[in-house]
């Protein structure tokens, strides 16, 4: 199941810089429009799978995982 988010990209000089506009922290800067948009990926991903371990971590033990959609 894909979820869609909302890269915000701009070019600043040399360089491409975008981020993620739902989940903080995920931003990134490439040279081309090409590679910011797959190190987003890139970086999203990591920081979603980050998340989860965390997430689960806390719980400990004897919780119920519910998938929920906006």
């Amino acid at each position: 199941m894909a979820t869609q988010f909302t890269a915000i990209l701009k070019k600043d000089g040399d360089w491409w810089i975008g981020w993620i506009e739902e989940v903080k922290g995920v931003n990134a800067q490439e040279a081309t429009k090409e590679e910011l948009i797959e190190s987003l990926r890139e970086a999203l991903q990591d920081i979603l799978e980050l998340n989860r371990e965390e997430a689960r971590r806390e719980a400990i033990d004897n919780y119920e995982e519910v998938f929920i959609t906006t």
